[in-house]
């Protein structure tokens, strides 16, 4: 309960998030889909085409004033979290795409740094024409994209701050709970584990002239329990856990999927991660490694993942069975109890024979 006090304290104390009505709108109208397959049993009940996964990707600013100048930031580009998801969506799931603006997008990891720039030139007064070095991927990129959209397989929700995240999430999380088994939590993003709480923080910009700053952060709530215990308790989650330090790292990947009662902690560490992880679950430790047939480790991973999210979802049909089965012998066992006693008793059973 203590975990749940300090989340709410968090949202309490959050600044109103821009659009709320607008993102719960969005989120609800890509979800109907496939609440719509589950009602009607259009789609195998073990079929991605049933499955969201909300992708988180990019990393959180913690804004040090509300008029915000300076804020903490980390180095990630959301690289991982952007070809994950095409990966999902090749496998038939619909994808919730949490990014950080300016974040690296699916279908644009192959263009230049400012594709705008780069990649387009001017054919005369008023037009422009991909440039022929970029024409293949320019294409492709917006193709990919305008049809993933059109097909409801991706929705794009950017966030810039750490409460804009956790409040995005929250949203994404209460409303997935209606698929049950069949949603899914890829938490790539880097999360401030610390910020600047929103009643303690500057309105105007910190001045440089008061001399050396000194600040605390507090530590940001432990949201993942929260999400597993309350928002979204059936769904299949994934967490993510990166050190600089080998030596501790499948320690505290195992330690977090214990304290945060994750199905898999996927466990990178910092130069290699690009190249190698390990997936930590309740069963053991899985390791996967880029290969020359697969273009990104994120190949393997998301196979690795998709596959454990299935057997997550077997389980109930598992247990039905068995069940039924259980019963139905119970139940022959019963009848030919039954029908021996009914013939030892029978009144024919006590004529002699006539041999």
């Amino acid at each position: 309960m203590a975990e749940l006090e300090a989340a709410n304290e968090f949202f309490a104390s959050a600044p109103p998030l821009r659009d709320q009505e607008a993102i719960t709108a969005v989120v609800d109208d890509f979800l109907r889909p496939r609440l719509l397959l589950a009602a009607t049993g259009n789609a195998d009940y073990l079929s991605p085409k049933r499955r969201i996964v909300c992708v988180t990707s990019g990393g959180t600013t913690v804004p040090l004033e509300r008029k915000c100048v300076r804020f903490i930031d980390n180095f990630s580009l959301g690289h991982r979290g952007a070809a994950s998801t095409e990966y999902f969506m090749r496998a038939g799931y619909g994808v919730i795409f949490l990014n950080r603006r300016t974040s690296t997008q699916p279908f644009c990891r192959a263009l230049p740094e400012d594709p705008v720039l780069n990649c387009f030139e001017p054919v005369d007064d008023l037009g422009i024409q991909p440039r022929p070095k970029y024409s293949g991927v320019v294409q492709q990129a917006i193709r990919k994209h305008y049809a993933a959209v059109k097909h409801g397989n991706l929705l794009s929700l950017p966030y810039t701050t750490l409460f804009e995240y956790l409040q995005i999430l929250k949203i994404v999380a209460t409303r997935l709970k209606k698929l049950d088994r069949h949603a899914m939590f890829y938490m790539a993003a880097a999360v401030s584990d610390f910020y600047v709480p929103w009643n303690k923080m500057e309105e105007h910009k910190i001045q440089s002239g008061a001399g050396p700053l000194a600040m605390e952060l507090a530590q940001v709530p432990k949201m993942l329990p929260i999400l597993r215990k309350h928002w979204a308790p059936s769904a299949f989650c994934v967490s993510f856990k990166l050190e600089t330090d080998t030596n501790i790292l499948l320690k505290k990947a195992h330690s977090a999927l214990i304290k945060n009662d994750m199905h898999a902690v996927v466990a990178n560490e910092l130069v290699t991660r690009n190249q190698r992880v390990v997936i930590v679950t309740k069963e053991g430790e899985t390791v996967l490694e880029k290969t020359e047939a697969t273009q990104d480790v994120e190949a393997p991973l998301v196979n690795f993942i998709v596959e454990q999210q299935t057997s997550y979802i077997e389980i109930p049909l598992i247990q039905s069975f068995d069940s039924l089965n259980t019963a139905f012998t119970e139940s022959s066992s019963l009848q030919g109890r039954v029908s021996r006693e009914s013939s030892f008793n029978s009144p024919l059973a006590k004529v002699p024979s006539l041999k």
